[in-house]
């Protein structure tokens, strides 16, 4: 468990440091979800350039662009390492494409939420269980539902700790730390899309978007999937 002393301490340290700090404090438990953004890449970065004892895994959710499986093989053969996948259950899936069509997302905000709740909440449930904490590349200017999460919280829905040590970064932070190490990046980010999900729940941005607005664009909602909804 961490003390309120720990969690003073972790807000003081760097991205670094503070992952050390929680793989050491949890030996066992630590997990960290990447679905291959800029965030996830440097978090991912500092784990495995640090060998540290966290395990790393992603949500395949069956509509991803192309482009994230070649980074995700690009990650296991520079880290020499395995990400692991969790997959949504076939039955729910299947189920969900009958009954209401391949592209039902689109036709109401209640049926895009059960498309994600199949795709990725339930599939991070499996993922999470048995943990102890777990680590995000969630910042704060992201979006307004992100501005007030803190670094370090308790999740009381999934009991445990949630970690963002990004979550005070800017954007820039992030571009830097990618140049300054050489971390390898999706290429659509230069073709403007900054936050990127499903490839068909995913656009492009313009100047002076928001960074999510291109995440269900057809929608006006908070643009969370469920998995950091508050």
């Amino acid at each position: 468990m961490l003390s309120q002393e720990d969690l003073q301490h972790i807000e003081n340290l760097s991205a670094e440091e503070s992952l050390r700090f929680i793989s050491e404090k949890f030996t066992q438990g630590a997990v960290f979800s990447t679905s291959l953004g800029q965030e996830d890449q440097v978090i991912t970065d500092i784990i495995f350039r640090n060998q540290m004892n966290i395990k790393v895994f992603t949500l395949d959710t069956g509509r991803l662009f192309y482009e994230h499986y070649e980074l995700l093989s690009q990650n296991n053969a520079r880290y020499k390492t395995k990400t692991e996948v969790y997959f949504p259950d076939t039955q729910d899936v299947e189920k969900y494409v009958n009954e209401k069509g391949i592209n039902a997302f689109f036709h109401s905000v209640e049926n895009r939420k059960e498309c994600c709740y199949i795709r990725k909440v339930k599939p991070l449930n499996r993922a999470l269980e048995g943990a102890k904490i777990w680590i995000t590349g969630l910042r704060s200017e992201q979006s307004e539902n992100r501005e007030n999460m803190k670094m370090l919280e308790w999740d009381t829905e999934k009991m445990l700790f949630k970690f963002n040590p990004l979550i005070h970064w800017t954007y820039q932070d992030v571009l830097n730390y990618i140049e300054t190490h050489n971390v390898q990046d999706l290429p659509l980010h230069k073709k403007g899309f900054i936050s990127v999900g499903c490839k068909p729940c995913t656009r492009a941005i313009t100047d002076g978007e928001n960074p999510r607005a291109g995440r269900w664009f057809w929608e006006e909602s908070q643009k969370e999937c469920g998995l950091h909804s508050q």
